[in-house]
């Protein structure tokens, strides 16, 4: 048991000090950079990596700030958009996921706060679905020295994705095979309440609103009626997630590639194939075409490089990608969940008696229709890109001397086909002379109507020359590359985008102990005012670093085998993509002097009010850190601090006048403050067949509003300036009123008259009245921790890994008809709601007074306005994948013909431990949308 008390130790005391790192590698290379660049696994990668003008130097040689990840670590997680496998991985990057619609997850990722630019091969590119085993490796960059060579788009961070290469050597061919199902995990839909708990909420918020139950709310034999089902036709209780949705759903890929070369050739060949149904149940009555919301995606990739002679070498990388997205006719996967929100289960029954759909004349859209009976649509996204390079040592001229060019054309083309049909829903009216019930028709059925439309369509071209030189004289390594390059977008109809312009990078090392660094770029966008065209920055960086293990007052510590410290600072770029907004923009429109006609006249006005100074917004950014490994490189480390200042940002000035009769501009005048504190610490030993590896990050933000051409206030706390970005802002909530002595003489909101239940506010300046003068900002201050870790081990042929992530100090807002009661009348009613003040509960309720938002003593114009009462803690913990894979011994295999055969299980999104705000519902989707999937997966891996 020794051998594992040891790094447990370590680790739990490390944690207290470190904030973040990067997610911990596979057994055999969880190592720093500098270790990972000697590893045969990596060879070819780095090679790559080093190509790219952001990698131009070794981890140990470099005072950059970076974070890396094998693909391999995550190529089999059951995802179709990479990002989403990278949530705890990489120190720095956040990675949250908002819907578990296919291909429309609405996942976002952060570095550092911002929104990174993505590389693939080193070109940038909006892509993020593809291939998941054509993945060599993700580098997170976050430091100025790294991206000041992107200029006017490098403020916010970069993600660079390097495809696999093929290496000189025997074919390999590797089959991979996985067929896993998915379950809807709990959101808001999964608590609402049944017909006879929101009757009975309902008709209580009626008379708390002075409001008069009959002729408005529910009867006595209504609720009879919902409590004892006898009669589900007229007193109905429809649990409509039930009635649409599946309880799993299956998901399915496969992948072949193939790679090897020899001394003139490399290649690799990827093809794979996906395919995830939806969680939207299907009829019957559709033979020919399914509506649910699934989707299917096929990718080829091909890299193949060519050793033209001893001296030049050249390349051509092609992908193209098919998506086909399946929904629903007349309403997105999106609109259905909006109607279960604003949907009772009381509102109407599925079916009436005589078979047709139930409905009303305030509910005309039966929810089981819309998802069954309205026809299908199709959304198909074609997507082909091509890279060449050549390049050409000149050693004859100089050593380490060569040159590049490289070219890259993108097209993307997304198409929709819409075969959309009408249906109508009945109401009971009452009873015919013959005894039979009648019905109201509300809607029409329609034949099904084809459409067809573009839904985007872009493409782009990139060109670069480069010129390098990497050569070491004695004691002295230099590494230096320029270049020049272009990147042009044109997006649908818009004009084209185009960012060109040069850059450069030179580090130098002595003895491989000192480091030094500058990156610069000069260049621009076409879409801000200047005579030529093109307007042009400068965005220099400089780094230093210091090998400390490389001195001689280190040389006989045998426990430590790299420590360095690093730092750099420098400016970089944000283009805020401004679509030639200093251009003065006039339209014209008919107008009617006299009479209705409209063409006696026409009127000429302003489009919008032009900015003639608008630039890109611009970032100085500091980085300081140290890294090293010890005992026998088996514990490593990396801690770093941050702290990046973002200036002229582009926003509308909040102490505008709407005296001018038009919407004010953006300026770049904001500016803001991201500061925090990243690291980790990997462990990893083996003995013999057994090796065990541990890995935890914490990522700590901080932000600050620095400016913001705010209104003048008439008080101090009002302002926004001086606060974390993004604050909450509204009025601070001191419980709820208990009776109507507290509201004697207690301050409230202007022309409102509280009743007991409802929310009672601070009176920041005394005056006896709530109004605009009594707001601030409220919620912790605190910094937000993004936290990730990674368990392992291998023996034998038996391989385990587990990764956990989450957020502390995280704060969520609770508002709308996602958690509130009633919302536009009559809308959808939950759980939490039963713990809604009353006079018997009033000591221990979790929940104001409910309200139609209606009435008299209308509780909304209180109870709903901004306040930190519906402020909650978002915290959690997840365990976001885990795995167990299984190695059939080679003797076995190879008799077959096999190199390896691999057989594993695995899973996501398996367990959260969240605060009780979300009440069993997922965190990360808790407020009713489109559910995110738990998945279990199995797998088989094969190579020849």
């Amino acid at each position: 048991m020794s051998i594992f008390i040891k790094p447990f130790m370590v680790l739990l005391c490390c944690l207290f000090i470190f904030i973040d790192g990067t997610g911990a590698q596979e057994v055999t290379v969880i190592r720093p950079y500098n270790q990972l660049r000697n590893d045969s696994l990596l060879t070819d990668s780095l090679k790559n990596l080093k190509q790219l003008i952001y990698f131009n130097t070794p981890k140990r040689l470099s005072t950059t700030s970076s974070a890396m990840v094998l693909g391999k670590e995550f190529n089999t997680t059951p995802v179709v958009a990479y990002p989403l496998a990278l949530a705890g991985r990489l120190a720095g990057l956040s990675v949250s996921q908002g819907n578990g619609e296919p291909l429309n997850e609405g996942f976002s990722y952060r570095l550092r706060g911002q929104s990174p630019l993505i590389f693939i091969d080193g070109i940038p590119r909006s892509v993020t679905e593809i291939s998941m085993e054509e993945i060599e490796s993700v580098t997170v960059l976050k430091d100025a020295v790294s991206l000041a060579m992107l200029g006017v788009r490098g403020s916010g961070g970069a993600i660079s994705i390097v495809t696999k290469k093929g290496s000189p050597g025997k074919q390999q061919i590797s089959f991979t095979g996985q067929w896993g199902t998915q379950r809807p995990l709990q959101n808001l839909i999964s608590h609402s309440l049944d017909a006879y708990n929101y009757a009975q909420l309902y008709n209580e918020a009626l008379v708390n609103d002075g409001l008069s139950v009959a002729g408005n709310g529910f009867s006595q034999v209504a609720l009879n009626g919902f409590q004892t089902g006898n009669n589900p036709y007229l007193y109905p209780n429809v649990d409509w997630r039930d009635q649409v949705l599946k309880n799993s759903a299956t998901i399915a890929r496969y992948n072949l590639n193939t790679s090897g070369g020899n001394n003139y050739v490399k290649y690799f060949i990827n093809l794979e194939h996906i395919n995830q149904n939806g969680f939207f149940k299907e009829s019957d009555i559709n033979t020919n075409y399914s509506t649910n919301a699934g989707a299917k995606g096929y990718f080829i990739r091909s890299n193949v490089d060519v050793n033209l002679t001893d001296k030049i070498t050249a390349g051509i990388y092609i992908q193209g990608r098919i998506l086909n997205k399946n929904n629903p006719g007349n309403a997105a996967a999106d609109n259905i969940f909006s109607s279960l929100l604003a949907t009772p289960n009381s509102a109407y029954p599925v079916y009436n008696a005589n078979g047709s759909y139930g409905g009303s004349s305030q509910f005309t859209n039966n929810i089981l229709a819309q998802s069954i009976n309205s026809g299908y649509s199709l959304s198909n996204t074609r997507t082909v890109l091509t890279d060449v390079y050549l390049k050409h040592t000149l050693d004859d001229l100089s050593k380490g001397l060569w040159v590049k060019v490289r070219a890259s054309f993108f097209s993307n083309l997304n198409e929709n086909l819409v075969r959309v049909k009408s249906f109508a829903v009945f109401e009971p009216n009452g009873v015919s002379g013959t005894g039979e019930t009648t019905y109201r028709q509300f809607g029409t059925n329609s034949e099904q109507g084809n459409t067809n439309s573009i839904g985007f369509q872009n493409r782009s071209d990139f060109q670069e020359l480069s010129i390098g030189y990497n050569r070491t004289f004695s004691k002295h390594g230099f590494d230096a590359v320029i270049l020049a390059n272009r990147d042009n977008l044109v997006n649908g109809t818009n004009l084209p985008y185009t960012i060109q312009g040069i850059s450069g990078h030179v580090a130098y090392n002595y003895d491989e102990k000192y480091l030094a660094e500058l990156s610069f770029a000069q260049n621009g966008a076409n879409r801000y005012p200047n005579n030529g065209g093109f307007k042009y920055g400068f965005f220099p960086a400089a780094g230093l670093g210091w090998n400390i293990n490389k001195e001689s007052f280190l040389k006989d510590v045998s426990w430590l085998n790299n420590l360095k410290l690093y730092t750099s600072y420098g400016k970089s770029g944000k283009n805020n993509t401004a679509y030639y907004t200093y251009m003065q923009v006039y339209n014209a429109s008919p107008t009617a002097y006299f009479g209705s006609s409209a063409a006696a006249g026409t009127t000429v006005g302003e489009s919008y009010l032009a900015n003639p100074n608008i630039t890109w917004e611009k970032a100085k950014i500091f980085n300081a850190g140290v890294d090293g490994t010890l005992f026998k490189n088996q514990l490593s480390f990396n801690v770093e601090y941050y702290s990046n200042v973002y200036s002229d940002l582009s926003i509308v000035r909040g102490n505008n006048s709407g005296l001018l009769g038009i919407s004010y501009p953006e300026e770049n005048i904001g500016k803001q403050r991201y500061y925090g504190w990243d690291a980790q610490i990997n462990w990893a030993q083996r003995f013999n067949d057994f090796g065990y590896f541990i890995s935890a990050n914490a990522s700590l933000q901080n932000s600050k509003l620095i400016y913001s051409a705010e209104a003048n206030q008439r008080y101090e706390w009002m302002y926004r300036t001086g606060h974390p970005v993004g604050q909450n802002y509204g009025y601070l909530a001191e419980g709820l009123f208990q009776n109507q002595q507290e509201i004697t003489g207690y301050p409230t909101i202007e022309g409102y008259s509280p009743q007991p239940g409802d929310i009672k506010y601070r009176d920041l300046n005394g005056d006896g009245v709530i109004n605009q003068y009594d707001q601030t900002t409220f919620g912790s201050e605190k910094a937000t921790v993004f936290l990730g870790s990674r368990i392992g081990f291998s023996f034998k042929g038996i391989d385990f890994s587990a990764l956990f992530q989450g957020v502390l100090n995280q704060q969520v807002y609770l508002s709308g008809n996602s958690y509130r009661e009633f919302q536009s009348g009559t809308a959808q009613a939950y759980e939490i709601q039963l713990g809604r003040w009353t006079p018997a509960t009033a000591t221990t309720a979790t929940y104001p007074r409910l309200t139609t938002s209606s009435g008299p003593r209308n509780g909304a114009q209180n109870n709903f306005v901004s306040s930190s009462y519906w402020l909650r803690s978002g915290n959690y913990v997840r365990l976001k994948t885990i795995e167990l894979g299984y190695t059939i011994p080679g003797k076995l295999t190879k008799k077959i013909g096999l190199q390896s055969t691999r057989i594993f299980l695995n899973g996501l999104n398996l367990y959260t431990w969240s605060s009780d705000t979300f009440n069993g519902a997922d965190p990360e989707n808790y407020t009713g949308g489109y559910p995110i999937g738990k998945v279990f997966n199995v797998g088989l891996n094969i190579q020849l």
